[in-house]
C-alpha cells in the first residue's frame, strides 16, 4: 500500500490536472484524510500524504466550505498525533496554514482558522523543552513560522496579542528567540498600520495594544475593519515609495511604551543572524516613520554597527534607513562615508560579482539627505559623488561584462555631469578610447560576451554624448569598418540602429549610420561576396529602406548587379531564402516615401527576379509585387501592402483599401507568422540494425591488437568516414487541434546551432503533414566537431491549402549525450575478433595516459540479473565481446569525429565496476554523468516490479 501511495503521489505531483482527469478532486482528497486517520499507515507515508495539501491546497479544496472541513479534520489527527512523531505534526502545521490562507478562511476568521490560531499559540507558549531535550524544538520553530505566514497574509490577526509575543521573545532562550523576535516586529509594524487607518485612533490606543489592555469592543471594531479594509491586503514595504505616502498615526510626543519596545527590540538584534538584523531593520523603520513621536535618533547607537559592516543586507537595510529618514538621522559626515564605502565596496577584490553590481545600483540609487531629484526612481548622481571619487571606478578590460557595463554607465553620468568642460577633458576621452579598446577586441573574432558588451557600451555612449559629434562621427566610420570585417554582425547593427532611433529620437545618428552602411555594402566589390554576407546585407538594406530620408537609387543598383547572371552567380542556384531576402528589400522599397523616382529601376528589378531566379514561388510573388507596383496608385499600394504588417519596430497605421482591393490579398503577399508551435520533431525509434557478424565467418584482419588499431585508423584518411551520426524524428502535430492547420504542404525545416560543436546544417524538406495519417520521418543528420550535448532552435516555413504561406518556430530539439553513440565501424570480414582487437589496442594505447587519453572508474550496486538487463537495452549495440560471457562486457563507443569510449563491466563483490577509457579526456564528465542516470534507472525500474 505504500509503494502505490509513493506512486500517486509522485503521478499527482506530475501533473495535477491529469491525475484528476482520471477521478475526482473530492474522492482524492477524501482518499487522502482516510489514509491520515489510518492508524496502520506509517508516519513517514503520511508526511507523503500532506504533500498535495501543502503543494495545491486550493486544487483540492475547491471551496471555502471545503477548505473549513479539512483544516478541521486535520487538526483532529494533529490533536491525536503523538508528540514523538515530530516531523509529522510540522507538516500537519504547514498543510493546514496552506488551507486556511488559500481558501480565504484565514481571511474571513472562520471558526476554524481562530481555532487554529489558538492551537499556534499554544504550541508557541509551550516552553517545556527550554530545560529538556529540545525534541519539541522544531514544532514550535514551525508554528511561529505559521503565525508569521498568517499575520503577514492577514495583516492584523495578532495585532491583540502583542504583549503575549513580547513575553514570548524575552523568555525564550534558545536559537528560537530568532523567529519568535521576527514574528513579533511584523505584528507591531501591522499593528501600527492598522491604527493609522481606524478614524479617532491615538496614544490611548496604540498603548492599550501594547499592554494587551485592549477592550472587547474595540478588538471587534478592528478586526472588522480588516475584514472590509482595503488596506487588509499583504503589506510589502511602507518605506520604498515617497515618504509622503506614508500613514501616520499622531501620538504627541508621550510614546515611552513604544519606544521602549523599539530599543528593547534593537537591543536584542545583536543576537540575529544578518539576514534577520536587515529584516527587524526595516519592520522598525517603518514603525518609526508611522509614529512622529518616536525619534529616528533612537537608531542613533546602532549606526556605527551598521556603517561598518560587511553584509549586504545590513548595508542595505542601512541605506532603507537613509532613505527614510535622511538629516533627521544622517550626519553629512555619515552621509559621505557611506558614499566612500560603496565605491570602495564596488571595486572590492574579494567580493563577487553580484556583489559589486549592487554596491554600484546603491551609488545611482544614493539616498541623499537633501536630495536634488524628484524621487522618481531614475538613475541619477548623488552630489557627493565627485568625478575624483569615480575615478576609482573606471571600467577595464579585465572586468566581466556586466561590471564593465556598470561602471561604463556610471562614469558615463559623471562625465556628462561636467558639461562642456568634462567633454574637453580626459573622462570622455578615455571612455572613448576604452569603447576603442572593445571594438578591437570584436574586431579581432572576440567571443559572443565581448561583442554583446561592446554593442550595449557603444548605446550606453550614444544615449548619453550622442550630441558630441567628433565622437559620434568616429564611431560610425569605426563601426562600418567592423561591419566590412565581420558581416554577421549586421543583426547587431540594426538592434544598435533601432534602440538609438526609439531612446534618441532628437539625434539623427542611426540615420546616419544606416546611410552609411549602405554606402560600403553598395560599393563593395561582389567578386568577394558569399552567399551568407549577402544575405546579411540584404538585411541591412531592408533597415536602410525602412528610413525616408536615405536615398535608395544605390540599393536598386546593387540589387539589379547581384541579380544579373552576367555581373553575379551568388543567385544563379535559386536559393529560396537569399530570393525572399531580395523580395523583403523589395517590399519596403515598394513603399518608400520617394517611390515616385524609384519606379523605373524597381521595376527593372521585379522582371530580373521574374526572368532570371531559379525558385518559383520568388518568381510568383515578384510578378505579383511587379503587377501591384505598375497598376496601384502610390496610396492603395502602400494601403495593401502596409495593412496589419509591423514594419520592423514600428506598426504601420492602417488604411482603407478600394473596393477594388481584396483584404485576403494582403495576406497572400507575405509570410503569416503563427502565434505558437504548429507541429514538433519528437524522437522516433531507431530503424532495425542488420544481424551481428557472424562469429564463425573467417576474420581476414591482422592478427596483432596493435597492426589491427592502425589498419582501422587508417580509414580515417577519408574525411567522410563515420563522421555523421543520423538521428530519426517524428514530424507530428502538437495537440492543441487547430483546422487551419490539419493539412501541412511544402514543409521547409530550417535548424540553427547554439554553439561551435556541430557543422552547419542543411535545410530539411517534407513534402506535407496530415493530422489524420502517420508522422512523416525525418532524418537529422549532424556532422560533430566536437561530441558534447547540444541544443539545436528550429523553425519551419509550409503552406496551407487556402494557399497562404506560414512561419513557425519549433521546440528546441535537445541531442543527448548518448545520441552521438555509434557502433565501431571496420569491415565486416574483420569479424568479432577484429573487433575485439581494436578493442585491445586502444585499451592499451588509452591505459598508458598519454596525450589526451584518460581512465576512470565507476561503481554501483546492480544486481546479475539487473546488469544483464542494462546490458541488453543500452550497449548492445556497442558490445564488441560475446553477450554470453557473463564475466566481463566489453563496450565501445565511437563518437565522430575522432574520440572513442570503452567499458570494461564487471562485477565483483562488493559492486558492480566499470572500468573506463577514452582518448579523450574532455568526454569523461559527460559519461560520468550518462552512467548514473542508466544505473538508477535500472535500479528503479527492477524496484517497481
Amino acid at each position: 500500500m505504500a509503494a502505490n501511495w509513493v506512486e500517486r503521489i509522485s503521478a499527482f505531483s506530475r501533473t495535477p490536472s491529469g491525475f484528476l482527469s482520471g477521478t475526482t478532486a473530492e474522492a482524492f482528497l477524501a482518499e487522502l484524510l482516510r489514509e491520515l486517520r489510518d492508524d496502520r499507515a506509517t508516519y513517514s507515508v503520511k508526511v507523503l500524504l500532506l504533500s498535495p495539501l501543502c503543494e495545491h491546497p486550493t486544487l483540492l479544496c475547491c471551496s471555502d466550505s471545503v477548505g473549513e472541513e479539512t483544516a478541521l479534520e486535520l487538526m483532529s489527527v494533529f490533536a491525536q498525533c503523538p508528540p514523538k512523531s515530530v516531523q509529522f505534526r510540522c507538516h500537519l502545521l504547514l498543510a493546514l496554514t496552506s488551507i486556511l490562507i488559500c481558501t480565504k478562511c484565514a481571511k474571513s476568521r472562520s471558526c476554524a482558522s481562530l481555532d487554529f490560531l489558538d492551537v499556534l499559540l499554544q504550541i508557541a507558549q509551550d516552553t517545556s523543552d527550554i530545560h529538556g531535550d529540545g525534541s519539541q524544538r522544531p514544532v514550535r520553530a514551525t508554528a511561529c513560522d505559521c503565525l508569521r505566514e498568517l499575520e503577514a497574509c492577514c495583516p492584523g490577526l495578532l495585532s491583540h496579542r502583542l504583549e503575549l509575543l513580547a513575553g514570548l521573545r524575552q523568555q525564550e532562550t534558545s536559537r528560537l528567540h530568532q523567529a519568535y523576535t521576527g514574528l513579533h516586529a511584523l505584528v507591531l509594524r501591522n499593528a501600527v498600520y492598522q491604527l493609522t487607518q481606524e478614524t479617532g485612533a491615538g496614544p490611548e490606543h496604540l498603548k492599550a495594544l501594547l499592554g494587551g489592555n485592549v477592550s472587547a469592543a474595540w478588538e471587534a471594531d478592528q478586526e472588522s475593519g480588516l475584514t472590509n479594509s482595503k488596506h487588509s491586503a499583504i503589506l510589502s514595504s511602507l518605506i520604498l515609495g515617497p515618504m509622503g505616502t506614508v500613514p501616520t498615526l499622531h501620538t504627541g510626543p508621550d510614546c515611552k511604551e513604544l519606544r521602549s519596545l523599539l530599543s528593547s527590540l534593537l537591543d536584542e538584534s545583536y543576537l540575529l543572524t544578518p539576514l534577520c538584523q536587515a529584516a527587524l531593520l526595516h519592520r522598525l523603520t517603518e514603525v518609526v516613520a508611522m509614529v512622529p513621536g518616536v525619534p529616528p535618533a533612537i537608531f542613533r547607537t546602532h549606526l556605527l554597527r551598521l556603517l561598518g559592516t560587511s553584509e549586504v543586507c545590513l548595508l542595505h537595510a542601512t541605506l532603507l534607513l537613509k532613505g527614510a529618514f535622511t538629516d533627521s538621522l544622517f550626519s553629512s559626515e555619515d552621509e559621505a562615508f557611506i558614499l566612500k564605502r560603496l565605491v570602495v565596496l564596488s571595486q572590492h577584490p574579494l567580493l563577487n560579482t553580484p556583489e559589486k553590481l549592487f554596491y554600484m545600483d546603491c551609488i545611482l540609487h544614493f539616498p541623499e539627505n537633501r536630495p536634488i531629484s524628484c524621487g522618481d526612481g531614475d538613475e541619477t548622481l548623488p552630489v557627493l559623488l565627485t568625478p575624483r571619487l569615480a575615478s576609482a571606478l573606471v571600467p577595464t578590460l579585465f572586468n566581466d561584462g556586466a561590471t564593465l557595463l556598470a561602471r561604463f554607465n556610471l562614469l558615463s553620468l559623471v562625465y556628462l555631469e561636467e558639461g562642456e568642460e568634462g567633454e574637453e577633458g580626459q573622462g570622455l576621452a578615455y571612455l572613448y578610447e576604452h569603447l576603442t579598446s572593445l571594438l578591437c577586441i570584436v574586431e579581432n573574432r572576440g567571443g559572443r560576451e565581448h561583442v554583446v558588451t561592446f554593442f550595449r557600451a557603444a548605446f550606453l555612449f550614444l544615449y548619453y554624448f550622442c550630441h558630441v559629434e567628433r565622437y559620434s562621427t568616429a564611431l560610425t566610420k569605426q563601426l562600418c569598418q567592423l561591419y566590412l570585417h565581420h558581416i554577421k554582425l549586421a543583426p547587431h547593427l540594426i538592434n544598435l540602429a533601432d534602440q538609438t532611433q526609439d531612446r534618441l529620437s532628437e539625434s539623427n545618428w542611426s540615420v546616419g549610420l544606416l546611410k552609411a552602411l549602405q554606402r560600403v555594402i553598395t560599393e563593395a566589390p561582389l567578386t568577394q561576396l558569399t552567399s551568407q554576407d549577402l544575405s546579411q546585407h540584404l538585411k541591412m538594406l531592408a533597415r536602410v529602406a525602412e528610413e525616408g530620408d536615405i536615398l535608395q537609387h544605390s540599393t536598386l543598383n546593387f540589387l539589379s548587379s547581384i541579380i544579373t547572371p552576367s555581373s553575379s552567380s551568388l543567385c544563379a542556384n535559386g536559393d529560396w531564402r537569399l530570393g525572399n531576402y531580395i523580395l523583403g528589400v523589395c517590399r519596403r522599397l515598394l513603399i518608400h516615401p520617394s517611390l515616385d523616382s524609384l519606379l523605373t529601376p524597381l521595376a527593372d528589378v521585379l522582371q530580373l527576379l521574374v526572368c532570371h531566379y531559379g525558385d518559383m514561388e520568388i518568381k510568383d510573388h515578384a510578378r505579383l509585387y511587379y503587377t501591384l507596383l505598375t497598376t496601384l496608385s502610390k496610396e492603395k499600394l502602400a494601403g495593401v501592402l502596409a495593412q496589419g504588417v509591423e514594419e520592423g519596430r514600428r506598426q504601420v497605421k492602417k488604411q482603407s483599401l478600394s473596393c477594388l482591393m481584396d483584404e485576403g490579398l494582403t495576406s497572400m503577399l507575405t509570410i503569416q507568422q503563427t502565434e505558437k508551435a504548429v507541429f514538433r520533431l519528437t524522437e522516433a525509434p531507431p530503424e532495425p540494425r542488420g544481424g551481428d557478424v557472424n562469429p564463425n565467418e573467417a576474420e581476414k584482419g591482422p592478427d596483432e591488437a596493435s597492426a589491427t588499431v592502425e589498419a582501422y585508423r587508417d580509414q580515417f584518411s577519408d574525411s567522410s568516414f563515420a563522421s555523421e551520426i543520423t538521428l530519426r524524428y517524428g514530424l507530428i502535430h502538437i495537440s492543441a487541434h487547430d483546422a487551419l492547420f490539419d493539412q501541412l504542404f511544402s514543409i521547409r525545416l530550417h535548424f540553427s546551432l547554439t554553439d561551435h560543436h556541430y557543422e552547419e546544417l542543411g535545410d530539411i524538406s517534407v513534402p506535407c503533414l496530415f493530422r489524420e495519417r502517420p508522422s512523416p520521418i525525418v532524418h537529422l543528420r549532424l556532422k560533430p566537431k566536437q561530441p558534447y550535448p547540444t541544443t539545436l532552435h528550429a523553425s519551419a516555413i509550409f503552406t496551407t491549402p487556402d494557399g497562404r504561406t506560414w512561419h513557425t518556430t519549433l521546440p528546441d530539439i535537445h541531442v543527448a549525450f548518448q545520441q552521438t553513440f555509434l557502433p565501431l565501424s571496420v569491415p565486416l570480414s574483420w569479424g568479432r575478433g577484429g573487433t575485439l582487437r581494436v578493442f585491445e589496442g586502444l585499451w592499451d594505447e588509452m591505459c598508458s595516459e598519454s596525450g589526451d587519453s584518460a581512465v576512470s572508474l565507476f561503481c554501483c550496486q546492480l544486481t546479475e540479473a539487473a546488469l544483464n538487463t542494462l546490458v541488453e537495452k543500452h550497449f548492445l549495440p556497442f558490445l564488441v565481446s560475446d553477450l554470453s560471457l557473463k564475466e566481463e562486457f566489453r563496450v565501445l563507443f565511437f563518437l565522430p569525429p575522432r574520440s572513442h569510449i570503452l567499458l570494461r563491466v564487471s562485477s565483483e563483490e562488493d559492486a558492480v565496476h566499470f572500468n573506463i577509457a577514452t582518448d579523450n579526456w574532455e568526454l569523461l564528465p559527460y559519461i560520468s554523468s550518462y552512467l548514473p542516470t542508466i544505473t538508477s534507472s535500472q535500479e528503479d525500474t527492477l524496484s517497481s516490479l
